[in-house]
């Protein structure tokens, strides 16, 4: 018979499991956030689009890859969110940025932290603070609804608390919304509040405390062409440009919009018709 200790003690180790060993950061350039328990793991191959095919949004690449550049250089850098349309490439922009700065051979490495883990921010900031490396942590499709708590650990990251933000870590994030909230809750909020004007202060705020707002915006029919021709051209897919035209615009208007993400998932279907694989 089992010793009844032993079977105690598997219970409990079951239910609260030992700490896992302290991550190798040196294992690969980034690395996602996961808790229950906290660790950190690798991924040798991130999923990205290189930088010369995001057409359309130079402003906001050539404004976040400096920034990312004095950040990996030890300079003075803020913190960066990058908002508006879906689909028009803000998290293809971050994880691009983040390739170029390493093939430039400075070093940074990226961490994704989903928003759901926001509560175990704080956890994740004294991991990296005693780290030597410098780490973009980056967290896709923030937002907040109205008893979403999540936005008060938030502040850890652009604040910092008593402790101030790690010094070698900055924040990167994509949203829908400029404010991290929905209008109508923000207006919801006004209109029955005792003090309209504090009542969404503490959330809309949020947005304030990030130094870069980078805007990105439904492109036009010439620039979803041009998006389509730059796959094509890059993945060696051989189409004229009048059936690209007509083939390209037909996709859209069956999607209802333009966007680099329907342009994508067109030239996906293109290279398919033809046999040509993509990587």
């Amino acid at each position: 018979m089992t010793d009844p200790l032993l079977r105690i003690a598997e219970a409990l180790e079951r239910v609260s499991p030992p700490p896992r060993p302290a991550p190798d950061l040196q294992a690969c350039d980034a690395f996602v956030w996961h808790v229950a328990p906290d660790h950190l793991q690798p991924v040798p191959d991130v999923s990205r689009v290189d930088m010369d095919l995001l057409v359309g949004i130079d402003r906001a690449r050539d404004t976040l890859l400096e920034n990312t550049r004095h950040f990996a250089r030890g300079l003075p850098a803020n913190n960066a969110l990058l908002w508006g349309a879906r689909g028009m490439g803000k998290s293809s922009l971050v994880k691009a940025v983040h390739a170029a700065v390493v093939a430039e051979g400075l070093p940074l490495k990226i961490v994704e932290l989903q928003r759901e883990d926001l509560t175990s921010v704080t956890r994740l900031l004294t991991l990296l603070r005693s780290s030597d490396a410098r780490f973009i942590l980056y967290c896709d499709d923030l937002s907040f609804s109205h008893d979403d708590q999540h936005y008060k650990s938030l502040k850890a990251v652009l604040d910092g608390g008593i402790e101030g933000r790690p010094e070698n870590v900055i924040f990167y994030a994509t949203s829908n919304r400029r404010h991290l909230m929905p209008r109508d809750m923000i207006e919801n909020e006004r209109g029955s509040a005792i003090n309209p004007g504090e009542a969404v202060e503490e959330k809309v705020s949020l947005s304030d405390r990030f130094g870069l707002w980078l805007g990105f915006h439904a492109c036009d029919q010439d620039g979803f062409l041009a998006m389509v021709r730059g796959y094509c051209d890059a993945f060696g897919i051989d189409i004229s440009d009048a059936d690209l035209r007509a083939e390209a615009i037909e996709w859209q208007a069956t999607r209802g919009g333009r966007s680099g993400r329907v342009a994508w998932q067109f030239v996906t279907d293109l290279a398919g018709r033809q046999g040509v694989k993509l990587p």
